[in-house]
């Protein structure tokens, strides 16, 4: 038994020690032209999603859904967000479908950006109702009343 578990500690640090030479040699691919492997993904997905999770403040949202508050949030992520992610009724770029997430975390998301992605935080350059107005506009894409979707550019 003492045998067996001395294998298991030993393949654990062997693999911890040879992660760290693999990435610190350089030899984990970072370019964004090939797709990354399945455990870059599986535990870059795993660590996003864990870090949103615990980290925004489970809050309810306090914009109203009307149509001045989701055309407000609609012109803010027309003027910043949509060069990424586009517009609702066109063709979407594949940047930005991979999720839609709560209101709470598109909020934190907004406000804070992603590191070591294209997601900038918008914190210091739009107020915190600004922010609440694009996640409500966000958490309605797929089913933004007639009056809004009309003045979708």
């Amino acid at each position: 038994m003492r045998k067996f578990l001395a294998g298991i500690v030993f393949a654990i640090v062997a693999g911890g020690l040879g992660a760290y030479f693999y990435t610190r040699d350089g030899h984990m691919p970072i370019n964004a032209d090939v797709s990354p492997g399945r455990v870059e993904t599986y535990f870059a997905t795993r660590a996003f999603d864990a870090t949103v999770d615990r980290q925004a403040p489970k809050i309810n949202n306090p914009v109203q859904v009307n149509d001045e508050n989701l055309k407000s949030g609609l012109a803010i992520y027309s003027m910043n967000c949509a060069v990424c992610h586009g517009m609702p009724g066109k063709v979407m770029k594949t940047i930005g479908t991979g999720s839609y997430p709560p209101d709470y975390q598109n909020f934190w998301i907004i406000k804070h950006g992603v590191r070591y992605t294209a997601m900038p935080s918008w914190g210091k350059m739009l107020n915190d109702e600004e922010i609440w107005k694009v996640s409500t506009f966000l958490t309605r894409w797929k089913d933004l009343p007639s009056s809004v979707k009309a003045s979708v550019q």
